[in-house]
């Protein structure tokens, strides 16, 4: 059997970050709260923030890809606004689909592994939606 183009799915490096996860843990009474859900895999996660996401918990139930993906949003999402993440989910999304250039996310290229697997993308940009949920939320403060 033959390795995918970008080499093993479930890497060291890639299982090493779902670890990272236990240093966010998830408060319920956080101004900022979202959650995504993937369809494709079944996935979901939930987001808690103070403004600037200075503060930061995270509630993963996905696979290794999806828990890779929220530790490398966790360690480079503080002080990003919501246009911030907007720009980079879009990056992300033309990203798994071969559209474009490796996104600026910092760590993200360790995911590229991931690009050959279409049914673990909508777990990879869970982190991002979430954000983006919490941030629309009306009693967010803006």
């Amino acid at each position: 059997m033959t390795s995918p183009p970008g080499g093993a799915l479930y890497s060291p490096a890639l299982l090493a970050l779902a670890v990272e996860l236990a240093a966010y843990p998830f408060d319920p009474a956080a101004p900022f709260i979202g959650e995504a859900h993937s369809r494709s895999c079944g996935s979901t996660i939930q987001i808690s923030a103070t403004e600037g996401f200075e503060d930061l918990g995270l509630k993963v139930t996905a696979c290794a890809v999806g828990q890779a993906a929220a530790a490398i949003f966790a360690r480079h999402v503080r002080g990003k606004t919501g246009a911030d993440i907007q720009t980079a989910l879009a990056e992300i999304i033309d990203w798994l689909a071969g559209e474009g250039d490796t996104p600026a996310w910092p760590d993200i290229a360790m995911l590229e592994a991931a690009r050959a697997y279409p049914g673990r993308h909508g777990a990879i940009l869970l982190p991002w939606r979430a954000a983006l949920d919490a941030l629309s939320k009306p009693s967010a403060p803006r």
